[in-house]
């Protein structure tokens, strides 16, 4: 049990500042022959190659300290001293080294050959390939502090409240709303999951010039708050409408879709949509599977096709109220395994209480739970990271998860959110192994009716439907989970069902172009699986 403890999770991560000690000096000279100089003392540290200085004494020295106290910690004052972006390098460098997973194969080199503290971050990781061809690391990056413990601790966002998916290649320009945000801007306005932008401000979406591809960034995926657009769209009846929409701060709704379905065949379905594992989904999660209880479900059908993952605890508490404690049986929920610095933690539980996010403690009330051996996770290959680790988890106990939709998109590792000057940095530190030892999945869990690999899982292969609404019956990703429900086997497609496959984008995320001006691309979005800390 967790009840008055600090929950110990899979890497406990101290963040604390320390003083940094000059390291210039002189030499001893004969001031009977030389005239007497000291040369200046530098309070600059220096790279030398494959040497490496604590991380803790580099911390917080920041070419633009900020000052004043911290909202988001108690109001303590902020610890930024007065520093350089080369300190701010050498810190990144020091910590890569201390806790990325494959800190060997990362290049040492020279940071001042480097413009910025953000280009020098970007290349402190493994340029390796799998064996598929693939980058070996796809999940690096960084982002304003502000923003992370605004997302973190409210689930606020600036934006519309649409979250895109691009169908088929981005580069075809097939834009659509996957979901929208519950009494967002773009909810209450009109738009529908479906809408295909047609142009942004007047400028078409198939424009080729650098000024029309900046104009639809700015106005479909990094409007600030206050910002206010207008935006075509064709709907799914085939109506083309225009709307001004005024970006706004955006509360998420991680949880949504809550309903309990009763099938032909007289089976109770219990149904919920669950896009991010961010700790205000906790409240979501406890109401959805009480309702659950309460109409006495047979089955559940958990959608994760938009879930890019987020906390790892917060996942294994869904698992524990899925699977209950006759399921979990002693049995642990997740093993970190990190690089050979670190030390070797604890097995990650299967987690049956509330936990007060905002401390980190355990609340000491008991999670509900449904004790079901078996559940249905609808997927796509926006299904990513603490999703994964709730398939593997129950995967893991022997707990039957049936996965409907498409390959996820393979993310078996894990890291820290760490702060720095402002910034939170994101790196690869730990992978991760279920109850049975198996972690393996970097290319995803795939669905089939016939597993031969260990990262097969049982069921059905179907691509997203943008025709119907979310939680509709007749919406083919969960009309196949019904049909498995009620038939035990996936019901056979034509050729003509076959869809394109999509691609997503949060509501916050920017698109740049590429060489190419007709192209976009963005940047991995699956990057927020922190775990727990005592400190941030």
């Amino acid at each position: 049990m967790l009840k008055n403890n600090k929950i110990s999770l899979a890497i406990i991560t101290v963040l604390l500042g320390s003083s940094l000690v000059g390291c210039g000096g002189g030499s001893t000279m004969d001031t009977t022959t030389t005239p007497l100089f000291t040369p200046p003392v530098s309070d600059e540290p220096t790279w030398t190659a494959g040497e490496f200085e604590p991380s803790d004494d580099l911390k917080n020295f920041c070419e633009t300290p900020r000052t004043g106290n911290d909202p988001f910690n108690n109001n303590e004052p902020y610890p930024d001293q007065a520093g350089s972006a080369l300190y701010e390098k050498l810190w990144l460098r020091s910590w890569s080294d201390e806790t990325y997973l494959w800190y060997d194969e990362i290049a040492d080199n020279d940071p001042e050959d480097f413009a910025t503290v953000a280009d020098y971050f970007a290349q402190l990781k493994t340029e390796q390939l799998t064996d598929s061809g693939a980058k070996k690391d796809n999940f690096h990056f960084s982002e304003p502090t502000e923003d992370y413990f605004q997302e973190a601790q409210s689930g606020v966002t600036s934006g519309y409240g649409i979250n895109w998916a691009f169908i088929g290649d981005p580069a075809d320009r097939v834009l659509r709303i996957a979901y929208l945000e519950d009494d967002s801007p773009a909810s209450s306005i009109g738009f529908q999951r479906g809408d295909t932008v047609l142009s942004v401000d007047s400028i078409s979406i198939n424009t080729i010039t650098e000024t029309g591809i900046d104009t639809l960034n700015e106005g479909l995926f990094s409007p600030e708050n206050g910002d206010s657009h207008t935006i075509a769209v064709r709907s799914n009846d085939g109506t083309e409408k225009t709307f001004n929409i005024t970006a706004g701060n955006i509360e998420q709704t991680p949880v949504q879709n809550v309903k309990t379905i009763t099938t032909e065949n007289g089976s109770s379905v219990g149904y919920m949509q669950f896009n991010s594992h961010i700790s205000i989904a906790q409240e979501g999660l406890i109401n959805a599977v009480n309702k659950f209880k309460t109409d006495g479900i047979d089955e559940l059908v958990i959608d994760f096709r938009y879930n890019g993952g987020g906390l790892l605890a917060l996942s294994a508490q869904l698992a524990y109220m899925v699977a209950g404690n006759a399921n979990v049986n002693n049995r642990f929920y997740y093993q970190t395994q990190q690089n050979d610095k670190q030390p070797v933690d604890s097995p990650f539980p299967f987690i049956d209480e509330e936990i007060d996010y905002s401390t980190f403690l355990s609340t000491g009330e008991s999670l509900p739970d449904l004790n079901l051996s078996k559940v249905y996770v609808l997927s796509t290959s926006g299904t990513c990271s603490a999703s994964e680790a709730f398939i593997n988890g129950l995967k893991g106990i022997d707990a039957e998860v049936i996965l409907i939709g498409d390959t996820t998109c393979g993310k078996p590792y894990g890291f820290t959110p760490t702060h720095n000057c402002a910034t939170t940095y994101y790196t690869i530190q730990f992978s991760g192994v279920n109850s049975k030892g198996f972690g393996e999945y970097a290319a995803g869990f795939t669905p089939t009716p016939t597993p031969q690999f260990d990262a097969d899982v049982q069921g059905c292969k179907i691509e997203d439907d943008f025709d119907h609404q979310l939680g509709d019956s007749n919406e083919a990703v969960l009309a196949t989970a019904l049909f498995h429900i009620e038939n035990d086997s996936c019901p056979v497609r034509t050729a003509a069902a076959k869809a394109e496959p999509a691609t997503f984008s949060s509501s916050r995320e920017s698109l740049t172009p590429l060489n190419m001006p007709e192209q976009f691309t963005q940047r991995n979005m699956d990057l927020t699986w922190p775990t727990l800390s005592e400190e941030r």
